[in-house]
């Protein structure tokens, strides 16, 4: 059963990396908008199939409605444009590394809003090596004349900023409910799908079926597998290998989004690039192997958000 875990595990690791390529070449066609709705549309069905299978849905899960609209919004609709948007203004591979900051929005969203996070020089000097890799990439002293955009820098990090918040949120609010993770997911996907139907605009959006390369890339690798299924595999290999565990498989998409950004979409990488990931990833493991607290009894329920929340907060209780 684990050897079986484990290729999950693997597989989900590549499919969340993949999305940075499949993003990047579906906005050739289409808006981040277009992007976005297909996404959580395409990921909300086999979600809910599973729900239903599973009986996970309640009619008595509906009076907290408030709490799955402010999730839908901060971990999927929002959270996801903005990485849409970023990723469609600067090269796929930047805006990968660039994700793999979101454990660093998140530690600050806890410090500001969650009671007993643990705070030391190990988690803060995590903290500030991982922004100075961020710094180092986005090159904010260029200005608009830069190689990299800072628009696109900043797309980016205010989703990030949104998964930090989500997490926060989803701490102090969803996870005392006790509701199943797909469930949640469910009615968190399920809200985004009918927001973005409402208040998106479907003009133009049939440009993605020119290229069936794209199409392919947006529906079933984006929206299907990269959302969707990506959902399930996270909670299958939570369930069999643990939640640290499973969390760990996000180190890897930064590193799959670097490479298929240079070597299928031809994007230059320069050696400063290479290294100021590194030392994200290194920041990233410091901050948290300093947040981590002393083994004690805890009275806190488990965690329930999203798997893009969930995943980018190290290590967390699942």
């Amino acid at each position: 059963m684990k050897k079986n875990a484990y290729i999950v595990f693997g597989f989900l690791a590549l499919v969340w990396g993949l999305t940075y390529l499949f993003n990047k070449t579906a906005s050739h066609y289409v808006s981040p908008m277009h992007i976005v709705m297909v996404r959580v549309t395409m990921g909300f069905v086999p979600l809910f199939l599973i729900a239903l299978l599973r009986r996970k849905l309640a009619w008595r899960h509906l009076r907290h409605t408030h709490h799955f609209i402010v999730m839908s919004l901060l971990a999927a609709s929002v959270y996801y444009y903005a990485f849409a948007k970023g990723i469609a203004i600067l090269p796929s591979s930047i805006a990968g590394i660039l994700a793999g900051a979101i454990p660093f929005f998140t530690f600050i969203a806890a410090l500001l809003f969650l009671k007993g996070e643990p705070i030391n020089l190990r988690s803060v000097g995590g903290l500030l090596l991982g922004f100075a890799g961020i710094a180092a990439i986005a090159r904010p002293w260029e200005g608009s004349a830069g190689a990299i955009d800072p628009a696109g820098v900043g797309y980016i990090a205010f989703g990030s900023a949104c998964v930090g918040l989500s997490f926060v949120y989803a701490r102090k609010f969803i996870s005392p409910l006790g509701i199943s993770p797909i469930a949640l997911c469910t009615y968190q996907l399920g809200l985004s799908s009918a927001t973005l139907l409402v208040v998106g605009d479907l003009d133009g959006i049939d440009a993605i079926f020119v290229s069936p390369l794209a199409t392919a890339g947006l529906f079933i690798g984006l929206g299907l597998f990269g959302t969707g299924i990506a959902y399930m595999c996270y909670y299958y290999v939570v369930e069999k290998l643990g939640a640290i565990k499973a969390a760990s498989s996000t180190y890897i998409p930064p590193v799959i989004g670097l490479a298929t950004g240079t070597l299928i979409l031809g994007e230059t990488v320069t050696a400063t690039d290479l290294v100021a990931t590194s030392v994200i990833l290194v920041g990233v493991i410091i901050m948290q192997s300093g947040r981590t607290p002393a083994p004690i009894a805890s009275t806190t329920p488990a965690i329930s958000p999203s798997p893009d929340v969930r995943a980018h907060n190290r290590p967390e209780p699942a």
